[in-house]
């Protein structure tokens, strides 16, 4: 199974993303209100990187309430791990566990399709698991 399958009803119009030049703080408030864990960042529609709790969490620690007034260019983990629709599951569950991370901007030719996370990937094994088991089940009442 591919990150296609888990993308194939999203729309452009449902990525949540920011320009390098945002705000720290409207970066945050972004986060906050839409009760989610990252943002891909963008320049010129290109992602170069992701602005995430962690980086705010880190630089908040380091360099206190002033990195607010930053733009994400300046606290976003950067170059961004990418992942085309054709990258299996597994695959990137695996780069996932691996590098540490939860989020993975979707690129196609080079630009942004979908923003998807670990949260995403979980639930679609999840359902695979229990699509599998409830067909193993009715292939043994069958017998």
């Amino acid at each position: 199974m591919t990150i296609a399958r888990i993308i194939a009803h999203r729309g452009s119009s449902d990525i949540i993303a920011c320009d390098v030049t945002t705000p720290v703080s409207h970066a945050v408030a972004i986060l906050a209100t839409r009760r989610i864990g990252a943002l891909p960042v963008l320049r010129d529609g290109k992602v170069v990187g992701i602005v995430s709790e962690r980086d705010v969490i880190y630089r908040l620690a380091d360099h206190g309430g002033a990195c607010l007034d930053l733009p994400v260019e300046q606290i976003m983990t950067s170059p961004a791990i990418t992942v085309e629709p054709a990258t299996t599951i597994d695959d990137a569950l695996s780069l996932m566990t691996r590098r540490r991370f939860r989020h993975f901007p979707v690129v196609e030719g080079g630009q942004l399709i979908a923003f998807i996370s670990i949260g995403d990937l979980v639930k679609h094994k999840m359902d695979e698991v229990q699509h599998e088991a409830e067909a193993l089940r009715n292939y043994i009442q069958a017998v």
